[in-house]
C-alpha cells in the first residue's frame, strides 16, 4: 500500500539520522514498533498525542510513543480510564496497553533510543543535547504518522524544555495542524496519557528482557528502576563496573553519575605524555600500561587476575617483545 511505502521511506531517513550519532543499530535497546493504521484514521480528522518514558534514568533506553485515533473516538480513551503512566501500577499499565492494542480505532508508534545512541549524541563534538534529541524524535513520530496517511487535525505533546518555543517549532514544521504543547500533558489529554502508557510499558519490557552482549562477568538484572537516586541502581553501578572496560551498553555514559564512577577506573596514559613511574600516573591511579606488567601487581589487584575473556575470544595475548616467536605463541 502507498501509505506503508511512505512509512518505510520515512524509516530509512531516520536510519540515516541515527547513523550520524554512531549507533550501530543493535537490537539491545534500539528499535521501533508500530500498529496497523486504523481505516478510520485514513478517512477522517484525527488526534495524536506524544509522550516519553525513561528520559532521566542512567540505565536503559529512552522510549517515545505517539498514539492516535479519530476525533470522534476520543471518548473511548476516557472510558478506558487512561491516565499518566506514573500514577498507574505496572499491572494497570499492562492491562490498558493490551486493550489499546486491540481497539480497532486506535493506532500507535513507538521509537526506542538506545543508551549507546543517547550517549554518542550528547558526547559528540557538536553537542546534540537531550532536549533537541527529544524534539527531533517527537517530530519523527508525527511525520511517520502523516507519511502513513493519518489525517492529523490535532496534536498534543508533553513538553520538553520551554513549552512555547517547542510549540512554535512544531507549528512551523507542521503548518495546518492544531498543536498544543503543555507541561503534564499526560495528565491533561487522554491521547497523551495513552502515548505515555505505550512508552512506559515498552521501556519496562525492554529492561526486563535486556541481554548483555558484552558478556561481562556475571552481570545481573537487579538494577532497580534505572534512576540515579535509586539505591538498587547505584549498587548495581558499583557492583558491575569493569575497571578496564567500564560498563555494558545498558548504561548511559554521558550521565554525570557514570562519569563520576569511572574516575576510579583505570586511566589511560598516552604516548605523548611525560614519562612517569611505570604503572602509575601522578595522581596515584593505575595506568593502562600496568596491564602489561601483571607480575608486579598485588595478588588481589583486578589486573593480577587471568586475562578477561574479551582477549581469549579474540586470540589476543600479552606481547613483551615483537618477534616471530611471540607472534607464533599467539
Amino acid at each position: 500500500m502507498e501509505g506503508e511505502e511512505n512509512v518505510a521511506a520515512s524509516r530509512d531517513e531516520q536510519d540515516v539520522e541515527r547513523a550520524s550519532c554512531g549507533d550501530d543499530g543493535d537490537a539491545q535497546g534500539e528499535g521501533r514498533e508500530w500498529s496497523r493504521i486504523p481505516t478510520e484514521c485514513l478517512c477522517g480528522p484525527c488526534v495524536l498525542g506524544v509522550d516519553e518514558a525513561g528520559r532521566g534514568p542512567v540505565l536503559g533506553p529512552m522510549v517515545y510513543a505517539a498514539c492516535f485515533c479519530p476525533l470522534t473516538c476520543k471518548d473511548n480513551l476516557e472510558e478506558l480510564k487512561v491516565a499518566d503512566s506514573k500514577v498507574l501500577s505496572e499491572k494497570q499499565r499492562d492491562e490498558i496497553f493490551q486493550r489499546l492494542r486491540t481497539m480497532p480505532s486506535v493506532g500507535y508508534l513507538v521509537q526506542a533510543l538506545s543508551p549507546n545512541y543517547i550517549s554518542n549524541c550528547m558526547q559528540r563534538r557538536h553537542k546534540y543535547n537531550l532536549n533537541a534529541l527529544s524534539h527531533d524524535t517527537a517530530i519523527g513520530l508525527i511525520q511517520r504518522a502523516l507519511d502513513g496517511g493519518v489525517k492529523l487535525a490535532e496534536v498534543y505533546v508533553d513538553t520538553v524544555g520551554v513549552a512555547q518555543r517547542y510549540e512554535e517549532r512544531l507549528r512551523a514544521v507542521f503548518p495546518g495542524i492544531e498543536i498544543a504543547v503543555r507541561a503534564k500533558a499526560d495528565a491533561l489529554f487522554p491521547i497523551v496519557s495513552a502515548a505515555s502508557i505505550c512508552a512506559k510499558v515498552t521501556r519496562d519490557s525492554m529492561l526486563k528482557s535486556w541481554k548483555f552482549v558484552e558478556a561481562f562477568e556475571n552481570p545481573d538484572a537487579d538494577y532497580g528502576s534505572g534512576y540515579p537516586n535509586d539505591p538498587k541502581t547505584r549498587a548495581w553501578l558499583t557492583r558491575c563496573m569493569n575497571p578496564l572496560f567500564g560498563y555494558p551498553r545498558l548504561v548511559r555514559f554521558s550521565w554525570s553519575t557514570v562519569q563520576t564512577a569511572l574516575q576510579d577506573s583505570i586511566s589511560i596514559k598516552w604516548e605523548h605524555e611525560d614519562e612517569e613511574e611505570e604503572g602509575h600516573t601522578n595522581n596515584g591511579k593505575t595506568s593502562l600500561l600496568s596491564f602489561l606488567n601483571r607480575t608486579s601487581l598485588p595478588s588481589q589487584h583486578p589486573l593480577s587476575l587471568p586475562p578477561h575473556r574479551y582477549f581469549k575470544e579474540r586470540s589476543l595475548c600479552q606481547v613483551l617483545t615483537l618477534s616471530s616467536a611471540s607472534l607464533t605463541q599467539c
